[in-house]
């Protein structure tokens, strides 16, 4: 009996591996979102770009970083650098609509980059994008306003906190080194 059980430990153990290794074997363009828009935001349309998903929130003490994402989108979109807003409720501090959300974004920032309707972004619920993450790096946002950034080929380059602002400098040389990339 007690063979059996190391057996089946082992065998788990390959599994948890083996769908650590598929998951690690995923780019950024095998996901799509729901669009606040309607209908869906296909990250295969933005392949070979630079992506800079950002969970974000309405009413934050970070929520002014939107001012700083626009600009940052507006002044390197020509480069290549895509970003893209993720609601979330996680913190309880979202919009309880993704109407509401996207008024305040349009009304407050003036936002026009893509933003997807709300999702969880951390724990067993979290979006499938957001447990690619969490699986490939063991990282999942920890406030709102936590930022991914992913590269020309489709990997993770790298992630950031809520304190690492849009106009920051450890930010901005990890976009530039992306964007070169």
């Amino acid at each position: 009996m007690a063979e059996l059980g190391r057996r089946f430990l082992v065998m788990a153990g390959v599994a948890a591996v083996g769908r650590a290794e598929a998951m690690m074997a995923q780019v950024a363009w095998d996901f799509e979102f729901p669009s606040i828009e309607g209908g869906t935001l296909d990250l295969r349309s933005l392949r070979g770009r630079v992506l800079l998903v950002v969970n974000t929130a309405s009413f934050c003490g970070f929520t002014s970083q939107y001012a700083g994402l626009q600009k940052l989108h507006t002044a390197r979109r020509a480069a290549g650098l895509t970003v893209i807003g993720v609601p979330s409720g996680d913190f309880n501090q979202e919009a309880d609509s993704d109407a509401k959300v996207r008024a305040f974004c349009e009304a407050q920032f003036g936002i026009d980059f893509p933003m997807t309707t709300i999702q969880h972004v951390r724990g067993p619920e979290a979006h499938r994008f957001y447990r690619w993450v969490k699986g490939s790096l063991d990282w999942e946002p920890r406030w709102n306003f936590n930022k991914v950034l992913i590269g020309r080929d489709g990997f993770i380059a790298g992630v950031f906190g809520s304190s690492d602002t849009p106009e920051g400098a450890k930010l901005g040389a990890a976009i530039d080194k992306a964007l070169l990339s």
